[in-house]
């Protein structure tokens, strides 16, 4: 437990205590913020994946079951993203929450789900069991990457007009 603590919980109460101390430096480099926003997630994808190889993970799975679970991770992504689009309409979001939450209502990513199974599962099928979310998490940048885009290229009222589908955006 301590060791997810360490891995999660102590990075955000660092953040949050020196958020009154950097955060004027940070809004004045935004570029800078961005690359290390992206790049802090690298090293937890590349522990992932390293272990994996290490543990022989794609000796054990055969490409037949390696795209089944693409597949299921894409509809799972595709659920996730729409449920979202269409619960921030219900519920009378404008279109700025309604963008936060189709980007927001997907995010579990790599970054805490790893230390957790770390926690859960045995050290040694630890690579198998987050197979699923690694292949998740690649789907998920690339179709956020995809769906951001298209919010961004389309120009419409934001008072009266819909959003775009998000599972659109996937296909």
């Amino acid at each position: 437990m301590l060791a997810v603590a360490a891995q999660l919980l102590l990075p955000f109460v660092a953040g949050q205590l020196a958020r009154a101390r950097v955060a004027p430096a940070l809004e004045r480099h935004p570029r800078a913020l961005a690359s290390v926003d992206r790049g802090s997630v690298l090293p937890v994808v590349y522990t992932a994946f390293g272990e994996g190889v290490v543990a022989g993970i794609w000796h054990r799975v055969s490409w037949e079951q390696l795209v089944i679970v693409f597949l299921v991770d894409v509809a799972l992504l595709a659920v996730v993203l729409s449920a979202s689009s269409a619960g921030g309409r219900l519920l009378g979001f404008g279109r700025e929450d309604r963008i936060a939450a189709v980007f927001c209502g997907s995010k579990k990513s790599l970054a805490s789900g790893l230390p957790m199974a770390t926690l859960l599962f045995p050290a040694a099928t630890v690579s198998t069991i987050v197979l699923p979310l690694m292949l998740f998490h690649q789907v998920q940048l690339m179709a956020c990457a995809a769906i951001s885009r298209r919010f961004a290229n389309t120009q419409i009222d934001r008072t009266s007009e819909e959003l775009p589908q998000p599972a659109a955006a996937l296909s």
